[in-house]
């Protein structure tokens, strides 16, 4: 009897429901949440009937309002899926984080942009299973210009693991769909 498609079930090891991996989950190791739950405190208010609402998990936002600069930090588990040389994180995955970071942190203050240079000079390689520090500020603006650098850290920014400069140039949504 032939196993039609209908019938046929294949292993798969991935499963079909969604799951975010930016929520307390048991990959997770201690830094991961001792720095889940610190920069998670920072993002609670208190509504006008005395209620604390958190208003975001993922993304942390700072200010420095000293120097008028705005600063993002990420925090990123190496897990074993961005593993390159054995036991440690590949440099695209590394590379794709903070373009990712430095990308979004520039649309955030510019609107939308494109990636128009990249520098990424690596120091010290990102162990797998490690907690690490993604920070990048506004370095300057010119016109269309916007520049960031970035770095990549321990948990107590001790040890600079990746430093990157990202150059992104202001577009139009109409470039964006070919207008």
């Amino acid at each position: 009897m032939e196993a039609s498609l209908s019938t046929l079930v294949l292993p798969w090891s991935f499963s079909f429901q969604p799951r975010d991996f930016s929520l307390p989950n048991s990959s997770w190791g201690s830094d991961m949440r001792r720095l889940y739950e610190h920069y998670n405190s920072q993002c609670e208010v208190e509504t006008d009937d005395g209620e604390k609402k958190s208003f975001s998990r993922r993304l942390v936002f700072t200010r420095n309002i000293r120097e008028q600069r705005a600063a993002f930090e990420y925090v990123v588990f190496a897990g074993h899926l961005l593993e390159g040389p054995p036991g440690h994180v590949h440099g695209g995955a590394i590379s794709t984080m903070i373009d990712t970071v430095t990308g979004t942190h520039a649309t955030y203050l510019s609107g939308p942009v494109m990636t128009a240079n990249f520098n990424i000079n690596y120091r010290s390689p990102i162990p797998l299973g490690s907690t690490v520090l993604l920070t990048c500020s506004l370095d300057k603006k010119e016109g269309r210009k916007t520049f960031f650098p970035c770095q990549v850290t321990n948990t107590y920014s001790s040890k600079l693991h990746t430093e990157a400069t990202g150059l992104f140039l202001s577009i139009t949504m109409g470039y964006l769909l070919g207008g």
